[in-house]
């Protein structure tokens, strides 16, 4: 199994209706040198400008980016071709980023490699710790930039800290 980290940016809450402008993946592995970036033209006409502000993009920089079907395809592949047995999704916020993963990739591909499950790194953080206030974000040594690789290589960084600290059992092949 390979874990792979994954993060989103996008211009509205929901897809569809809104877009994904951003997606960085790692695989999570001592290198952390396997890594997936694009940015994406907007599927949709609606989005709201806050939204899009945390990503530090304009509106007019997004109609530029990368078509979604091309960026999909390619990241199916790259998550193929990165995954020993079973590609994970793991993700800080996996109820947001699963969700326009999970969409695009059935709407673009008709498939995701990932199945139909994701992680969320902060609720695995909470139970390891036992403690359901606890955050994990000072284990990330990549600053949190809302570039979508640099956040994913945070908390893939994260993550291999639980491993080393607290003894998380996870196998990174």
């Amino acid at each position: 199994m390979s874990y792979i980290m994954v993060d989103v940016e996008a211009d509205g809450p929901i897809p569809g209706d809104y877009s994904m402008v951003a997606l960085g993946a790692i695989v999570v592995e001592p290198s952390l040198s396997q890594t997936f970036y694009a940015e994406l033209k907007p599927i949709s006409d609606r989005w709201i400008p806050e939204a899009l502000q945390v990503s530090q993009f304009t509106r007019e920089a997004t109609l530029l980016f990368e078509e979604p079907q091309s960026v999909m395809e390619r990241f199916a592949q790259w998550v193929d071709s990165v995954s020993i047995g079973r590609a994970f999704f793991i993700s800080d916020n996996n109820g947001f980023d699963w969700q326009f993963v999970n969409w695009y990739f059935h709407h673009f591909c008709g498939r995701n490699p990932f199945g139909h499950s994701s992680t969320n790194l902060g609720s695995l953080y909470k139970g390891l710790m036992k403690d359901a206030f606890v955050n994990f974000k000072h284990l990330r040594k990549t600053s949190h930039t809302h570039n979508a690789l640099d956040d994913a290589r945070g908390n893939a960084e994260a993550l291999l800290q639980m491993k080393t600290e607290l003894g998380l059992k996870i196998s990174l092949k």
